[in-house]
């Protein structure tokens, strides 16, 4: 019998290897048929039309306020090179559209986001690298339709307030201080739903300077507040500040519309007149004269707000060491809520070395990075969580900020990189704050809203939620004590 385990002899494979070898040659040459895939051409008309009219056109059009329009082929086609830069370099300084938030970490819901997709840059690449082809002229969206309504992103308002004219000499240095006040004319006390702030001066649309504050624009921001001048007694209203003045919302270059949350909606007093002494200007390159106008669109008549407006800050104005050629630093700050807190909206707010910021929400040994955000102190932005994904904190939480800093000669925003920089409100010193809205909720409104959000988005004990550590977990039903025998 033969053994199985004998082998072929050496002798006999060297011989026939050159015979094999023949024989499986061609046979390795010859590949299957291939079916064609057909290769689709990215053209204006059909794909990138409706992405320009989308995210880029509230800008990018005749009147708007950025250096070109986009809003037809002819407009579009000698920027194809451009537009493919600036909408793939990432979420940091000089990105288009100006939306610099980190999508691998972090809450990615907010609202009127303009961000593209990873398809869509793709797409603009694509179409640039292909000479960037007109397409079919019947594959074109319809044109959006832009009128005197349509530039306010609140709607139409209820109250326009417009400040002072402030004239910039185009070669002044940045300044910050006080602008008259003026007299808002409401002649009732009205809760505010929403409020949006813009620039108006004398610079022709799609006019270049400098390259800062947008290019066009010499505010660069504005902290305010409406009070009722000459009276010392407080609001009625127990949920409205402890004196006679509302702040509100930082305005900044670029920002956009603010929303309120529908249960806290703000007090606008009646005989109220518009106040800051701190607003900081730019020089844009031309003599510049410029004034603000604040929009408000107000709640329905006899409306009462439900929750407190959080007055906690969380920032560091005073300890800012920023050293001199060098990127890579890093400024931190906490906050300890010692209520309950739901987050409307993130802002972070720096100045011209400041490349990115974090927030990070610390609850016991839970740690949870809520978003990392870029920054361009020339183009400032806020970001407005949706209802489902604002942050629902516990009392006692610690909110932890960090500010990465930028300032040596690869950071074009910087004047002189070789300066230390330490705080101060012109754009040669630094702030670190972050600017964003919150509110304050009783245990019980914490609970209400937790469930409702259990509920629409079906959360279970196994569930992670972002920026709310306890939405997966109902509250026990209370203990029932029985008398003892």
């Amino acid at each position: 019998m033969e053994n199985p385990t004998r082998r072929t002899p050496f002798w006999i494979v060297v011989l026939l290897a050159p015979v094999v070898a023949a024989v499986v040659a061609p046979l390795a040459g010859r590949a299957e048929p291939q079916a064609s895939v057909p290769v689709v051409e990215v053209t204006f008309t059909r794909d990138i039309a409706p992405i320009l009219q989308r995210s880029c056109e509230n800008c990018h059009r005749p009147e708007g306020v950025a250096p070109m329009s986009l809003r037809t082929y002819e407009d579009a086609r000698p920027w194809a090179r451009a537009i493919k830069q600036r909408t793939g370099i990432g979420p940091k300084a000089g990105v288009m559209p100006p939306w610099y938030v980190e999508k691998n970490i972090g809450i990615q819901k907010f609202k009127n986001d303009p961000s593209l997709s990873a398809e869509e840059i793709a797409k603009i690449a694509k179409w640039a690298d292909a000479g960037a082809p007109r397409g079919n002229p019947t594959d074109l969206p319809p044109s959006r339709t832009w009128t005197d309504d349509s530039k306010w992103a609140i709607g139409t308002p209820d109250l326009v307030v417009k400040t002072t004219d402030m004239l910039v000499k185009g070669t002044a240095p940045d300044w910050w201080g006080e602008i008259p006040r003026v007299p808002t004319g409401l002649t009732e006390d009205r809760y505010v739903s929403a409020m949006e702030v813009r620039e108006v001066n004398d610079v022709e649309s799609g006019g270049t300077g400098r390259e800062t504050v947008g290019g066009r624009f010499v505010f660069h921001h504005m902290i305010w507040s409406t009070r009722v001048l000459g009276e010392d007694s407080a609001p009625a209203d127990s949920l409205a500040a402890s004196d006679d003045s509302t702040s509100w919302p930082v305005h900044e270059v670029g920002r956009e519309a603010d929303f309120f949350d529908a249960k806290s909606a703000r007090l606008l007093r009646a005989g109220s007149s518009i106040v800051s002494d701190s607003v900081h200007l730019h020089s844009n390159g031309r003599d510049t004269k410029a004034h603000l106008e604040i929009a408000f669109k107000f709640m329905p008549k006899g409306y009462q707000p439900e929750y407190r407006r959080a007055t906690y800050s969380l920032g560091n104005g005073v300890d800012i060491d920023i050293k001199a050629m060098e990127g890579g630093q890093q400024l931190h700050a906490y906050a300890l809520l010692k209520e309950n807190t739901k987050i409307l909206s993130f802002e972070p707010h720096l100045h011209a070395p400041g490349a990115r910021m974090c927030l990070e929400a610390i609850w016991g040994y839970n740690i949870q990075t809520i978003n990392c955000v870029g920054y361009d102190h020339n183009w400032v932005r806020g970001y407005d969580y949706d209802d489902d994904t604002a942050p629902l904190l516990p009392k006692d939480t610690i909110l932890h900020i960090v500010g990465y800093m930028d300032n040596s000669p690869s950071n074009k925003n910087v004047p002189d990189p070789r300066n230390w920089q330490g705080s101060g409100n012109r754009s040669v010193a630094n702030m670190f704050i972050d600017l964003g809205n919150r509110v304050f909720l009783t245990d019980e409104q914490f609970q209400a809203e937790m469930a409702a959000r259990r509920e629409k988005l079906k959360l279970t004990r196994n569930s992670m939620v972002i920026g709310c550590p306890l939405c997966n977990i109902a509250p026990q039903p209370a203990a029932v004590v029985r008398p003892q025998q």
